[in-house]
Formats: structure tokens, C-alpha cells, sequence
């Protein structure tokens, strides 16, 4: 975590976002935190793929029961 004030940010804003990408950055006005820039989250595949892929009522177990099926075969 690093701290940085208020204009320190302002005018090094790139410095700071790439920073930010990594770790999280508190900003302070007069030494009291009063922001906090931080890395994104990241998104599943699973999230990214709502919407995109049909519902086909194709559920977590019909998946592992199919991986089972494929692994017994396999051996």
C-alpha cells in the first residue's frame, strides 16, 4: 500500500495508475485519507460469457458427470 497526497497524485496521475495496477494507493489531503485507487478485480471467464452463451439448461453436474464419464473411458 502507498500513500500519496493529493497533488502528488494529481501531477504524476500516469505514475500513480500504473502503480495502481499492482497495489492499492491511498490519497490524503493534509495527511487524512480521503481515497483509495485500486487494482481491478478480476473477472471469471464464467462472468465475461453471461449472456454470450445460450442457456441451454446444461448444468454443473450434467459438466461433471460428463468429465467422469470421459476419465472411466480414458482408463
Amino acid at each position: 500500500m502507498l500513500e500519496v497526497s493529493t497533488t502528488q497524485f494529481k501531477n504524476n496521475l500516469s505514475k500513480y495508475l500504473t502503480l495502481a495496477n499492482k497495489d492499492k494507493i491511498i490519497i490524503t489531503r493534509n495527511g487524512v485519507p480521503i481515497a483509495q485507487v485500486s487494482p481491478p478485480k478480476e473477472k471469471s471467464l464464467t462472468h465475461e460469457l453471461v449472456g454470450i452463451i445460450p442457456d441451454d439448461s446444461y448444468s454443473i453436474e450434467d459438466a461433471r458427470e460428463e468429465r467422469l464419464l470421459n476419465n472411466e473411458s480414458n482408463n
